[in-house]
């Protein structure tokens, strides 16, 4: 059994956590998030530089919620203290990605191009027409957008083409033989 809650997350400088009715609300310099988080099963207190996350009783909800608890408010204060990036590459003849204002505009050989809408509070940015880096302090949202453009051409098992993630092993597949 993981014992992740007995840790305390460490609030760097800058960072500011306030706690009220159980809602945890974090502000950093890459923004503002917040996170909900069940009374009847955990306690949540600052002390110091330091929160502190307690189950309350030895209950199954109140053990589970308090590994879960505590990795949710070190993945916010680690989103508006650093951030999160995902970054993606695409592979294929003709496959290539760029930035026009809030929009990423994706050629896939499709006959058209797809434009995909930044979301509120990322950045998206193309180093070379076949890279693109997503940033943002919400890790979910960060992710959830770079799955929703890898939909657009996933990799294929034959000659690998498509959109993945950087360092992601596509497994290959023998073709056709005579």
């Amino acid at each position: 059994m993981s014992r992740v809650g007995k840790y305390p997350v460490i609030v760097p400088e800058g960072v500011n956590v306030a706690i009220e009715a159980g809602n945890v609300s974090v502000k950093g310099k890459n923004g503002e998030l917040s996170c909900h988080f069940s009374e009847d099963y955990v306690s949540v207190a600052l002390d110091g530089n330091k929160v502190v996350v307690s189950p309350k009783g030895e209950t199954k909800e109140a053990r589970a919620l308090w590994g879960t608890t505590r990795a949710n408010i070190n993945t916010l204060v680690k989103g508006v203290s650093e951030g999160f990036t995902k970054e993606l590459e695409l592979i294929g003849v003709g496959y290539k990605a760029r930035v026009e204002g809030t929009k990423l505009i994706l050629s896939l050989g499709y006959s058209h191009d797809v434009t995909i809408e930044t979301p509120k509070g990322l950045k998206i940015t193309c180093a070379s027409p076949t890279q693109i880096s997503i940033f943002g302090a919400d890790k979910q949202l960060v992710g959830q957008t770079a799955s929703e453009i890898r939909e657009w051409r996933k990799p294929e098992p034959y000659k690998g083409k498509g959109i993945r993630y950087v360092g992601e092993y596509v497994r290959r597949k023998e073709g056709k033989k005579k």
